[in-house]
């Protein structure tokens, strides 16, 4: 079986990623996925490079943890998380969720919990390249309305 999480420098293809989720599960009738990219603006100021970093081992456990979350609220068979660290450019992918269920409707929501526990409570730092500098990139105050549908509380806000 495929890691459920991978934290990494290198470019990710969403269609093996896909394909090694669901390889051999013929319960499988939903996959849902999400790529996030890197913009070459963001509020408002160009941004021509973006960098992560992150607490290897503390990363991976709590993206676990944010799995097993999903996979108590949600009826689904598998997630796979991968995101990346390092120097990214614009149009570069960023982070990739992915889950397997019997129906599109768990699929949906668990790829879309994931996602906005990710934005808000996974333990990565982003730095941005502007024309004005360097600045530190914080979760947003949409970020965090977004987890609280979920009824969890950001432990940044």
């Amino acid at each position: 079986m495929t890691a459920r999480v991978s934290i990494q420098t290198e470019d990710f293809d969403l269609g093996a990623e896909i394909a090694a989720l669901r390889q051999g599960d013929k319960r499988v009738g939903a996959v849902c996925s999400f790529v996030g990219t890197v913009r070459d603006r963001n509020d408002g100021l160009s941004v021509s490079s973006m960098e992560l970093e992150h607490y290897p081992g503390m990363t991976e456990k709590s993206i676990e943890a944010m799995i097993d979350e999903a996979c108590a609220r949600f009826d689904i068979f598998a997630a796979r998380v991968v995101h990346r660290v390092g120097l990214l450019q614009p149009l570069d992918q960023v982070v990739m969720v992915a889950v397997t269920s019997a129906h599109r409707g768990e699929s949906f929501q668990a790829c879309e919990f994931l996602m906005d526990y990710l934005k808000t409570q996974a333990p990565f730092w982003k730095k941005e390249q502007t024309p004005e500098g360097a600045r530190w990139v914080d979760a947003r105050v949409s970020d965090d309305a977004a987890l609280a549908k979920w009824g969890i509380s950001a432990s940044n806000a």
